[in-house]
């Protein structure tokens, strides 16, 4: 082992200890967090690809009731379990996931995953499969999208164990840029060792 990974562990086994003892939480994160959605998130918000995708959805799904939602969300969770199938296939296929798994693959490992819901909390686009269709039963949608246009929820650092990484979900509101008006809603598993 070089010096260099040596020492890159000794840091890495630090924060895990600094963690798993209480000592840090979204808290002594929030700035940094905050800096990174205004700086590098929000500027792409507005982007046409976003903003139409998260439109067309919201009046694709406007007049789903809820028995409809619930028969959707049992949907993605079974092709969650395989991988794929015609709802996950729709989703991660379309224009809009191929725009955020690219902002995923541009963050130099900061963004661990992004997805984008609309007005009913649903899945719009992603940048990797979520283990569930519907979002608007979590905090994540209902502390941004119903709040208004200017909510921003900054959820606690936990360990992701699939990525073996630290992360903090930033969560805001998705608005349309030609009336200001709230849209939907994001989220950004941001990989807090990676925050400047």
């Amino acid at each position: 082992m070089t010096f260099g990974r040596y020492l890159k562990q000794i840091g890495l086994v630090a924060t895990v200890v600094a963690f798993s003892s209480g000592v840090a939480s979204a808290n002594d994160f929030a700035a940094q967090l905050t800096d990174a959605l205004n700086k590098q998130i929000r500027p792409w918000l507005s982007d046409p690809v976003v903003v139409e995708a998260v439109k067309a959805q919201n009046a694709e799904t406007a007049s789903l009731s809820e028995g409809d939602i619930d028969a959707l969300d049992k949907q993605w969770r079974a092709e969650a379990k395989t991988g794929s199938g015609p709802l996950i296939d729709k989703v991660l296929g379309n224009k809009l996931s191929a725009f955020l798994k690219e902002k995923k693959a541009s963050s130099d490992g900061l963004f661990a995953e992004v997805f984008i819901m609309d007005a009913k909390g649903l899945n719009v686009g992603q940048s990797d499969i979520t283990s569930d269709y519907m979002q608007g039963d979590e905090d994540k949608w209902q502390k941004t999208y119903p709040v208004g246009p200017d909510a921003v929820f900054i959820d606690d650092v936990e360990f992701d164990d699939s990525s073996g990484q630290f992360q903090s979900q930033v969560n805001a509101t998705v608005v349309d840029p030609a009336n200001g008006q709230a849209i939907g809603a994001i989220t950004i598993g941001i990989n807090v060792e990676k925050l400047n």
